[in-house]
């Protein structure tokens, strides 16, 4: 069994990310940092038509049908851009029969954000939030897993998956969502890496946007 997972740890994988304003592809040949591959684009008037001309271009059909690992990020984010690259996803990973994992956006900034405000302390926690025009915020919380003091090392779970809430709570920290297109898609092809996948073929039925507020808020 260990050499099983061993060996299926070396295989492909794929993610799928967008933000407010771009989206990007991220490629791991052989689960080295050296085989990524990354592609990043920001949003134009004829996205929803490009989308999968940009994947094409991206990979190629014999890679792609190789990639045994496929991940995406499903929000919060810009609303059109979350559910056509979600769909993408859940597409491909049909097609192909892979099996298909999603993480939040804020989810894949955590480690970045606590790693910059110096949180390394096990079981810390803070929340990320993205301020709405209206009223509000939308926050999730994470958790520190492990007590480590090198980036490389952190751990995080998603205590709380990204809500709306009417105020953040004065006594906690809390960080403002900040995109990093590169930096995201290379924690988000680690979060795939690291994330023993569900064997199911079927999972890609269980991922679905996040759409903690309506398209017009």
């Amino acid at each position: 069994m260990r050499n099983k997972l061993k060996q299926r740890e070396n295989y492909p994988t794929l993610v799928l990310h967008s933000t407010d304003n771009s989206f990007g592809f991220g490629y791991r040949k052989n689960n080295t940092h050296e085989s990524d591959e990354l592609f990043i684009k920001e949003f134009n008037n004829d996205f929803c038509n490009n989308l999968v001309n940009d994947l094409n271009k991206f990979i190629t059909r014999e890679n792609l049908q190789k990639i045994n690992k496929l991940s995406v990020s499903i929000g919060p984010a810009n609303f059109n851009a979350s559910r056509l690259v979600v769909v993408l996803a859940r597409t491909i990973s049909q097609q192909i029969n892979c099996p298909l994992d999603s993480f939040s956006s804020f989810e894949i900034m955590a480690k970045r954000i606590a790693s910059k405000n110096n949180i390394f302390t096990n079981k810390k926690s803070f929340w990320i939030y993205k301020k709405l025009k209206r009223k509000g915020f939308i926050a999730g919380k994470y958790e520190i897993c492990h007590n480590k003091n090198k980036f490389s090392d952190l751990v995080i779970q998603e205590k709380v998956l990204p809500k709306v809430v009417k105020e953040l709570e004065s006594k906690e920290l809390s960080f403002e969502a900040n995109y990093d297109d590169k930096e995201d898609l290379k924690e988000l092809l680690d979060l795939s890496n690291k994330n023993l996948l569900n064997s199911n073929v079927d999972s890609w039925r269980k991922v679905l946007p996040l759409y903690p507020i309506s398209p017009i808020n």
